[in-house]
């Protein structure tokens, strides 16, 4: 399923975590990619045994590896609904249940029409304090997300902008 908009920003901008609502985090196994990603994997099942040794197994592989583009995935909820493990432990340890769970993943986003969003570089660009309106240091280091297309003459519009003032620190970098 799709997240919200307004919670996916919120997961990325760390105001949100598994630990915040008691009730609802007791159902969130994991975000991702990355353990912070602004994906969800979700036990809505009832009376399954054994969860608690498949949680996370293949997810954060799952969503750093998209379905479209193989690049991180973003805004989706996956719900695990039901599973059936073998009873001998053998037979659902990492070796068997992380491929199993990233084919899983990958399937649930093939059959909900998966899309892509638009590239963001991430920019890091060093002002004076006199554009920053910050007296305590002479220089003031400003990381900025740009989507791609906007980031065609970047560099010379942030020069002639500033006055030749600012300048990128390094090379635009992609991001997300």
């Amino acid at each position: 399923m799709p997240l919200d908009e307004e919670l996916t920003k919120e997961i990325e901008a760390g105001t949100v975590n598994s630990c915040d609502d008691v009730i609802d985090a007791r159902k969130i196994w994991c975000f991702g990619p990355d353990t912070t990603g602004p994906n969800l994997l979700i036990d809505v099942t009832n009376g399954v045994q054994y969860l608690n040794e498949i949680k996370d197994s293949a997810f954060q592989w799952a969503t750093k590896e998209g379905v479209c583009a193989e690049e991180n995935m973003c805004g989706i909820r996956f719900n695990v609904l039901d599973v059936t493990l073998h009873i001998d432990a053998i037979h659902h340890g990492g070796g068997q249940i992380i491929p199993t769970c990233h084919r899983v993943c990958y399937a649930a986003c093939l059959l909900a029409t998966p899309g892509l969003q638009e590239p963001v570089y991430l920019s890091t660009s060093r002002l004076p304090h006199n554009f920053t309106g910050r007296a305590r240091t002479p220089m003031f280091t400003i990381k900025a997300y740009l989507p791609v297309m906007e980031s065609f003459g970047f560099n010379s519009d942030l020069c002639s902008q500033t006055a030749g003032q600012a300048f990128p620190q390094s090379d635009i970098v992609f991001d997300h």
